[in-house]
């Protein structure tokens, strides 16, 4: 069969909203810049990881569970929803499972958005999320940033309309690091009528709940609200792939119906219950980020960027064009430094850097060191 056939044959199976769909661009793998430079010495500050790795506790638990991989998982994950209910003080019927949290937005459009429905969030957010919704056939309703790379709840409150189904909104934001702030939540969520489902993905809790003003949604219980969370980033375990999410129990039981039965795997529950009684490693991982977030805020800063102010472990600069932006990728990745590139965040003028350890942040300063006076010659920037 030619080429020409199978893509004939495949475009006549694939709904034209597939079709149009970008692929995810995950962060260069560490691997892969060791066998293209040649290099030793690397750091991978592109993926918003955990550089202190996984909890003790949670290898204890997975080593342990090697011997029954000949087993399928606990379909209920109960120890896992133990934990988890224990913690935040809610029922087993409240909480619901997935690969990463990606996994339950997936569980999410299948179950609640439709071809045609109108997904409602802001540019400049997780793009897996566009992608998810997209998936189903959603269209896509977006409204820029504030000025100072927020949310703007405002504008999300004037678009809703009859057609909207889901809002989407990624608090802290990533890639800019910002956050919506009660009050501001508070107003949203005044303007959102009962049977359009509010998705809050909190990826980086952890990271912001030491903010005073920060809406942690736990304490609301609104029954149109989705709570996401996840094992990936302060608690280490972006290998394993679990993500957790909280709602009323109709919610949850719907997303059920949809979800794949042995999701998250036996290793996954294992290490993720042992992360959960690590609380040290958590304290650990939270104050090496502070930290080296001010470090780094400082040093960017002290050599003319404009980071944004975060309260995650990642820090985003504007570099001015995307030129510049790949220029400063590519010069970093040539001393071993992985950053990331945000074009596919639509916002090619702009890098964004994770927190590593005290080692890799080092790296990085001597890095930029390096690369700074070339990237300033050819890109023009004041002294």
């Amino acid at each position: 069969m030619s080429d020409s056939q199978s893509k004939h044959i495949a475009k006549s199976l694939v709904p034209e909203y597939i079709r149009e769909l970008q692929v995810y661009q995950a962060g260069k793998p560490i691997d892969e810049l060791a066998r293209e430079k040649g290099l030793t010495r690397i750091s991978k500050l592109a993926s918003n990881e955990n550089p202190l790795g996984p909890s003790p506790f949670a290898i204890k638990e997975m080593t342990g569970g090697l011997w029954e991989l000949h087993r399928y998982p606990d379909m209920h994950a109960y120890k896992l929803k133990t934990s988890l209910s224990k913690l935040y003080n809610l029922k087993k019927e409240n909480i619901i499972l997935g690969n990463g949290s990606e996994g339950i937005m997936a569980y999410i459009s299948r179950a609640f958005i439709s071809p045609g429905d109108e997904v409602l969030t802001s540019e400049n957010t997780f793009i897996g999320f566009y992608i998810l919704s997209r998936s189903v056939g959603a269209k896509l309703k977006t409204v820029p940033l504030t000025k100072d790379y927020r949310f703007d709840v405002k504008a999300l409150a004037e678009n809703i309309s009859e057609k909207t189904k889901v809002i989407y909104i990624a608090n802290p934001n990533n890639p800019t690091g910002t956050y919506i702030t009660k009050d501001e939540f508070d107003s949203l969520m005044a303007h959102v009528p009962k049977h359009v489902l509010v998705v809050l993905d909190e990826a980086y809790f952890e990271f912001a709940n030491h903010c005073s003003d920060y809406p942690d949604s736990m304490d609301y219980r609104y029954d149109n609200v989705l709570t996401l969370r996840t094992f990936s980033k302060a608690y280490g375990l972006s290998g394993i792939r679990v993500g957790y999410g909280f709602g009323n129990e109709h919610l949850i039981s719907n997303l059920t119906k949809v979800k794949l039965p042995f999701e998250p795997n036996l290793i996954a529950q294992l290490g993720a219950c042992g992360a959960l009684h690590d609380t040290p490693h958590l304290e650990r991982t939270l104050k090496n980020n502070q930290e080296l977030y001010e470090k780094t805020f400082k040093y960017l800063e002290s050599k003319n960027f404009k980071p944004i102010p975060s309260i995650t472990n990642f820090i985003t600069l504007k570099t001015g064009s995307e030129e510049a932006s790949n220029e400063m990728f590519r010069l970093l990745l040539d001393e071993g430094v992985i950053i990331r590139q945000l074009k596919a965040n639509e916002m090619p003028d702009f890098v964004r850097i994770s927190i590593g350890t005290k080692e890799e942040m080092d790296h990085f300063f001597e890095a930029m060191e390096k690369v700074i006076p070339e990237y300033d010659k050819k890109h023009g920037r004041a002294e």
